[in-house]
């Protein structure tokens, strides 16, 4: 047997039997069994095939206080459902009667075990199980379940990641019920377990969680907005709260491909792959009719949200393709908090039924678009007057008055997003959305607000000056007295903006589709409380000089116009142009992730966040530190793997792919054939595993040197975001080129085009 001798290789080629491809690989044999996967029917939502009244089910595996009220005494379901209702503390001297009800309703379905529900700095749920199971005093078995244990618990959970804020041997962390939110069924398996949503925190107070800070940023935005309402005249507002509607995209692909992808199931997105001939060109996956085994999927998704009360109202086909959206009505911004991480929770589990992967990465598959989660934000009052309970801040109304007050919250959201875009652009900073922000398929990393023709000539008319005379003159001048109610379709919809009005809200566009929106979210009522803080400070100093407060209330308003300009852009915000617009307008543009975070701990956002008690420095601190890690550890598995798949997977499909084609070579050349094509090819394979080759030396340098810095991580971050981005790209690079020529049967990664295009 003869050894043949491959010049970009730096081993010997075996002979013929040994380097030929198998006749089949993992690969194809998956694909072949892909052909004839059946779909799975959703079961336990209709009827003789007939499915049952959305209304029928919603909510049975919850108890909020509507579902409360009939089976509390009065005293104690009013003390209950004020507490909600003005945001404050519970009376703890009713927690046991309410834990007596709570205890009853879940044995009765069945639940064994409870636990507090809550969320750490990982972007993830937590949950501790305890039973109900517990001892009388005459050690016969009883189910337990006591207001202490239902208002508080000690998990410890010291290794969630805390930023310094307390070492790994100062367990204490406690878990407190946040009633506001209602307690619900997880069912999983056959098992019930009892969730109550909490917020965690240290032995001290310390906020070691996402949801303290939100809570506390939704405390002073209602602080600070009722102080406004009540110089504006509106008294006998009890809160303000924010509402919000998360809409979530996501990707849905076989689970059996998602399994051959190490990159895939190790960091949620590929770290290779050669773009199909067809991607999302041809606009026909968009809107389209969602395919059979993909709706089985989505309906049973819907069914068990439903169950927990979590109000899905739309599903739909995203432009990419094999990506979807779903979306919610809008609830308080706690709520809708808790429903988000329900949502990716039961969607990754209930995909696995039907066989496929929910990915929510927010840029899985280069050469399409990504996956963010649009947040319609906006304001609500709870009061006693039947003309102010349920108002929505942001909706002009029908009389002078109430479209001064749409004006002066108006210009506060301006004003806090021109203010604090540095901080409201670190807010939206982790791994995955580095690759989508301004990828031409989603908001740029400037941050800009839209909105729409017609208000942004009311605005600038009011920022110029145009009209004269008091408030009244000017507002019929303008066209402000009779302002008609802003629909979508008066607003438009700029797809391009990260921050857009859209008609009573702003659609807060450029959240990443894998985060948890509470810490976005806590950023921007911090920013907005602030802006209203200063608005409201200003009418003050102005009412000192004129006694009309509508008057007081358009000079504040036009100062705030004036100021808050550069950040209103009706544009198109993919364009080059803007960039460069933008710059002349002072507006920040950060594109990586490290260098936005570094926005939370600057001055400016030291000094608002510790002034209004939504962070301490230390909590502050422990966040940037909390995400800088997380971002190190993303870019250092990204690497890992990459290196890893190179070694194992592409590299040796690219030797093997090469003794073949050498081999051919060498038996035309015996058989004295004159065109020998395969030297040319194997030329060209052989190059660029050369080229491969030296990148992934690069790579390991890359690796080396960030790991030696672990003891300084902002130093690691900003290696990561440089060198190891730019020498993974190149790594890529040579794959992808590689992916298109060597031999398909060769290739063990499941490509684009079978992934994105099931068949």
């Amino acid at each position: 047997m003869t050894n043949h001798f491959c010049k970009f290789c730096t081993f010997y080629l075996l002979p013929q039997e040994s380097m030929t491809a198998p006749a089949t690989t993992s690969r194809r044999i998956l694909l072949n069994e892909l052909t004839n996967r059946s779909v799975r029917v959703p079961t336990g939502f209709s009827e003789d095939g007939i499915p049952r009244p959305t209304s029928e089910y919603f909510g049975i595996n919850t108890l909020g206080v509507r579902q409360l009220r009939d089976k509390l005494p009065k005293d104690v379901y009013a003390s209950l459902a004020a507490s909600i209702r003005h945001g404050k503390k519970l009376d703890l001297a009713i927690a046991p009667v309410v834990a007596q009800v709570i205890k009853e309703w879940a044995i009765s379905r069945g639940v064994t075990h409870f636990t507090h529900w809550f969320q750490p700095q990982t972007g993830l749920t937590a949950e501790k199980h305890d039973a109900f199971f517990a001892f009388d005093d005459d050690r016969q078995p009883m189910e337990s379940f006591t207001g202490s244990q239902l208002i508080q618990s000690e998990p410890d959970a010291s290794s969630f990641p805390s930023g310094g804020l307390r070492a790994t041997w100062e367990a204490r962390g406690y878990t407190a019920w946040n009633p506001a939110s209602p307690v619900f069924i997880a069912e999983s398996t056959g098992a019930r377990t009892l969730c109550i949503p909490s917020v965690f925190i240290g032995y001290n107070g310390e906020a070691l969680d996402e949801m303290t800070p939100l809570l506390r940023s939704s405390d002073i935005l209602s602080e600070k907005s009722i102080e406004l309402l009540e110089l504006l005249g509106d008294r006998g507002v009890q809160r303000v709260h924010t509402t919000l509607g998360p809409e979530q995209e996501y990707f849905l692909i076989d689970r059996g491909l998602f399994g051959m992808r190490p990159d895939l199931v190790m960091g949620g997105r590929t770290l290779v792959g050669a773009p199909p001939p067809r991607g999302q060109q041809l606009e026909d996956h968009y809107f389209g009719g969602i395919p059979e085994r993909v709706q089985g999927c989505i309906s049973e998704v819907e069914f068990e949200l439903y169950k927990l009360g979590v109000p899905i109202t739309t599903r739909h086909n995203e432009v990419a393709p094999s990506q979807f959206e779903m979306a919610p009505y809008f609830e308080e911004t706690d709520l809708a908090v808790d429903h988000n991480q329900l949502v990716m929770a039961t969607m990754r589990r209930v995909a696995l039924r039907h066989g496929l992967q929910a990915v929510l990465h927010e840029k899985p598959f280069a050469g399409i678009n990504g996956s963010g989660k649009h947040c319609n934000w906006s304001m609500s009052v709870t009061a006693d007057s039947a003309d102010l309970d349920g108002l929505n801040l942001l909706k002009p109304g029908k009389t002078p008055h109430q479209n001064v007050r749409f004006l002066v919250f108006l210009a506060a959201v301006l004003k806090a997003v021109h203010k604090h875009a540095g901080l409201l652009r670190a807010g939206i900073a982790t791994t995955g959305n580095e690759h989508r922000l301004g990828a031409n398929e989603a908001p740029p990393a400037i941050i800009s607000v839209f909105m729409g023709d017609m208000l942004t000539r009311m605005i600038e008319e009011i920022a110029d000056g145009k009209a004269s005379g008091n408030a009244e003159q000017q507002m019929i001048k303008l066209g402000v007295s009779k302002l008609p109610e802003i629909q979508r379709d008066n607003t438009d919809r700029n797809r391009t903006s990260p921050f857009a009005f859209t008609g009573q809200k702003f659609e807060y566009r450029a959240v990443g589709s894998s985060q948890s929106i509470a810490f976005p979210i806590t950023l921007l009522n911090a920013a907005v409380a602030d802006a209203i803080g200063e608005i409201t400070h200003a009418l003050r100093e102005t009412l000192k000089k004129t006694k009309s407060v509508d008057d007081a209330v358009l000079k504040v308003v036009s100062e705030a116009f004036k100021e808050s300009a550069p950040v209103r852009f009706e544009g198109n915000n993919y364009a080059e142009e803007w960039i460069k617009e933008a710059k002349k307008r002072g507006l920040p543009n950060i594109r990586s992730t490290p260098d936005a975070l570094k926005e939370l701990i600057s001055k400016q956002s030291r000094t608002l966040l510790t002034k209004l008690g939504v962070l301490t420095t230390e909590e502050l601190d422990s966040r940037y530190q909390v995400r800088v890690e997380r971002y190190v550890k993303d870019m250092l598995i990204e690497l890992h793997t990459m290196r890893e798949m190179v070694d194992t997977m592409i590299m040796p499909a690219a030797y093997a792919y090469l003794g073949e084609l050498s081999h051919a070579a060498s038996q035309s050349k015996s058989a004295g054939i004159a065109v020998i094509p395969q030297i040319t090819t194997a030329n060209q394979v052989g190059e660029l595993v050369q080229e491969l080759q030296e990148h992934r030396e690069d790579l390991s340098d890359v690796i080396a040197r960030a790991e030696a810095m672990h003891d300084d991580p902002a130093k690691q971050a900003d290696l990561l975001t440089s060198e190891g981005a730019d020498t993974m790209a190149e790594v890529r690079k040579a794959c992808d080129a590689l992916e298109l020529l060597v031999g398909d049967s060769y290739w063990p990664l499941p490509k684009y085009r079978e992934m994105l295009f099931p068949v």
